[in-house]
């Protein structure tokens, strides 16, 4: 690439703060303008500049005419709830990242594009008014740069769990399964008992009552859309595949536990020869293979989608395959969506 990316980023919160600081390191890429509903601008640099699981940013963030300044950088701000009305063709954006969660941003994004200033949009979630889902490792290759341009990015659990299945899939074909997945707590839970409030679509609560409880004094059973999400881009797998979920009291780093039954015989060393062939030509890092005695805190700022703990590997019978997963829901699914940026924008200058 031989011209910078023009990014605007909706919302700044965890993912958006993480996505801020690769954006502003990253000499692709040139971030321009941030819009976030949270009117305090001193606040915004002040959790740029300080995360209690990942420590103090390397470039300090500064408010300097109303705008943040960081490594010699400035970008525009905006304090909008309405993403088409954010200025970004003022702002001379060529894609937008939208962070918020919010999932009304994906019907008003249409305005943004119809612009035709803005050519992109990518929702760090796996809404379905969008007009793909991409997946690195996975059905990247079926992004079509004139049909797509409202994208989705997924969410970090498929964004680990489709890779590994599509690969189990491709060698000895998936005929049923069982996905059980470990996420660390999200900023809408509660400290205490009470009801849960949606992030994604403001005022409503959510009517999984469990969910209301204690943060960090429960494992909270619930259910999980990472099932639906790797269906949207691996639709080779058939549907009888169950999920479960639970909200783990620990603040960072999630977990997946597959277990699939396939049509075709195989044995473990197979299945890791079949990872580590991935490992070797992957174009970006997606996969990565362990048998190191790891604890979840131990993989934090890990950039890879999945990490195969072949500790846990096994395969009864030739045909119940079981495999366990690590991935940062917060640093690895962000690392994952600058790649799709990137990906993304490399037909820009092809054109």
């Amino acid at each position: 690439m031989n011209r910078k990316i023009r990014i605007g980023l909706n919302g700044l919160g965890r993912i958006g703060r993480h996505i801020f600081k690769m954006c502003i390191d990253d000499p692709l890429i040139e971030l321009v303008g941030i819009n976030e509903v949270n009117p305090d601008l001193k606040n915004w640099a002040y959790t740029l500049n300080y995360d209690s699981i990942y420590g103090q940013s390397k470039h300090k963030s500064t408010v300097v005419n109303d705008k943040i300044v960081c490594n010699n950088k400035t970008v525009f701000t905006s304090m909008n709830k309405d993403i088409s009305y954010v200025p970004w063709e003022e702002w001379e954006v060529n894609l937008i990242i939208d962070s918020s969660g919010i999932l009304e941003n994906t019907i008003k994004a249409r305005k943004i594009i119809a612009k035709k200033n803005v050519k992109k949009i990518i929702f760090t979630n796996s809404p379905e008014n969008v007009d793909f889902t991409m997946i690195l490792g996975v059905n990247e290759k079926k992004y079509s740069p004139d049909k797509h341009n409202l994208i989705a990015s997924s969410i970090c659990d498929a964004t680990a769990i489709a890779p590994i299945s599509k690969i189990i899939d491709d060698l000895c074909k998936i005929r049923l399964g069982y996905i059980t997945t470990l996420h660390p707590w999200l900023s809408y839970q509660n400290l205490m008992d009470g009801p849960s409030s949606s992030w994604s679509i403001p005022g409503e609560v959510y009517h999984h009552y469990a969910l209301g409880r204690s943060a960090i004094g429960n494992m909270i059973p619930k259910p999980t859309s990472a099932v639906e999400a790797v269906f949207k881009v691996l639709p080779s797998i058939t549907k009888d595949i169950g999920s479960f979920s639970y909200r783990t009291p620990t603040q960072i780093i999630g977990s997946a536990d597959l277990s699939f039954i396939v049509s075709n015989g195989t044995n473990k060393n197979d299945l890791i020869n079949a990872f580590k062939d991935f490992q070797e030509l992957q174009d970006y890092p997606i996969l990565k293979i362990t048998n190191s005695p790891l604890v979840s805190m131990d993989y934090i700022g890990e950039r890879y989608s999945a990490i195969v703990d072949t500790r846990w590997l096994d395969v009864i019978n030739s045909e119940l395959i079981k495999i366990v997963l690590w991935y940062d829901n917060e640093y690895g699914y962000c690392y994952n969506v600058i790649n799709q940026v990137k990906y993304i924008y490399k037909y820009f200058l092809n054109k």
